[in-house]
């Protein structure tokens, strides 16, 4: 996808009384009986989804139908065309309409029967309980939603203070249930949340002030919505463009507040593939070059004192591709190939200073958590490392530590690339 349309850091949107209305209590979908999805199939993408990827594109289309696959793009957590400047520039448009096609464009180059936009955005919201629109949605086997704000899919799917579903989300949801595959990557990822989706904040704010219900002007401070989103995941809060973004610290901290044992990170240009979403048989499967963390904190304890927040006993997974994962067992299967790794390197893990890759640090490097993880797992010379925020006063250490049941698993034999309950300590230095 063009540069223009990858997302920012955080995109802006102004908040709304109706937010306040929006945050009010758990989630509660009408979608013909809101019936939780049971035979279809979600490919959900950390962000950041090269135009190249045929594998990720490739398992959407397959799960669509294959050479038949008829998606249609949902890109209404965009901008509207009335509020971009270039909307009439074809090489520069970053909005939904131009989303849409852009995507649909996509999808066909990779192998789609047909690719559609289904116009729903700010500038059309009545559209997604119009008649007409239902039946171009009944007509696709797939369905794609783009990135950008995941609260302007609230806004434009989702009706009232209650958050019930559109005639249109109605029938996105009852085609999943009937075997159709729903993906997205960024927004449309985060969007298929349940209950207290994330709708923003960095790490570093995150461990130093909480989370608050609501959706916030300013793009540090980490809020979420009660309410959540279109409720198709429900076994575990879900964030994107970890890794690269550094939200690793913002989800423990968002699962600790609201009182969610599990977290799906999903880095960038990677799938988390969920096979019988909502039954005991959910099935993950990651797809792509980079990985899905799994944040376990059925154990964590947290306490706050003078100094700041503390986190103890969570537990850290790192899934890479063809990984699988049992969400009712919480059991990593990896992949065929993978040997479990034993440790040879005897030089001492790196120091770390950076752990949550600050956006106040122009030096920063990206996946700077999962990289003390992996080096602490192929050494044989320590069994704990600490690293820690750019930021101080407080500053914050995540200590890492193998326990006996940490595992590491290897695809060449030598580097660590799957990671199994690392338990991981964030405490104010």
């Amino acid at each position: 996808m063009r540069t223009s349309h990858r997302p920012a850091r955080r995109a802006a949107l102004a908040g709304s009384l109706a937010l306040a209305l929006l945050a009010a209590a758990p989630a509660a979908h009408a979608a013909g009986g809101g019936t939780t999805p049971r035979e279809g199939s979600l490919v959900l993408v950390g962000g950041g989804l090269k135009d190249d990827n045929s594998q990720v594109y490739g398992e959407i289309i397959d799960r669509a139908g294959g050479s038949g696959a008829r998606i249609g793009v949902i890109t209404a957590a965009s901008v509207p065309a009335s509020q971009d400047p270039d909307a009439a520039d074809p090489d520069r448009c970053s909005n939904s309409a131009c989303n849409g096609a852009y995507y649909a464009a996509l999808f066909e180059k990779h192998g789609a029967a047909d690719a559609q936009w289904i116009p729903i955005d700010l500038d059309h919201v009545a559209n997604a309980d119009s008649d007409a629109v239902v039946a171009q949605v009944n007509s696709m086997t797939g369905f794609f939603f783009g990135g950008g704000d995941q609260y302007r899919y609230v806004r434009t799917l989702l009706r009232g203070p209650r958050q019930k579903d559109s005639k249109v989300l109605a029938a996105v949801r009852a085609k999943l249930a009937h075997g159709a595959v729903v993906a997205g990557s960024s927004a449309g990822a985060q969007i298929a949340s349940g209950p207290d989706m994330v709708s923003g904040g960095e790490s570093y704010e995150a461990l130093r002030d909480g989370s608050a219900p609501g959706y916030f002007e300013d793009p540090a401070r980490l809020g979420y919505l009660p309410r959540g989103g279109f409720g198709f995941l429900r076994s575990a809060l879900i964030d994107t463009h970890t890794g690269a973004y550094g939200r690793e610290g913002r989800a423990y901290r968002l699962a600790a507040d609201t009182g969610h044992d599990r977290v799906y990170a999903l880095e960038e240009n990677t799938a988390l593939v969920v096979d019988h979403p909502g039954s005991n048989h959910e099935q993950l499967t990651v797809v792509g070059p980079n990985g899905v963390a799994i944040l376990d904190l059925r154990h964590a304890r947290t306490a706050t004192s003078a100094a700041g927040w503390t986190l103890r006993a969570a537990r850290y997974s790192h899934l890479t591709d063809h990984d699988r994962y049992d969400a009712h067992t919480w059991q990593v299967l990896p992949a065929a190939g993978k040997k479990r790794l034993t440790p040879t390197a005897t030089a001492p893990v790196p120091a770390n200073t950076d752990v949550f890759h600050s956006a106040a640090n122009p030096d920063g490097t990206p996946y700077s958590f999962r990289t003390t993880a992996r080096a602490l797992a192929g050494t044989r010379t320590q069994d704990t490392a600490t690293a820690t925020t750019f930021e101080d006063a407080p500053g914050f250490g995540v200590t890492f530590t193998k326990s006996d049941r940490f595992t590491a698993w290897s695809g060449d034999g030598g580097t660590a690339h799957t990671l199994v309950g690392l338990n991981v300590t964030i405490a104010p230095r």
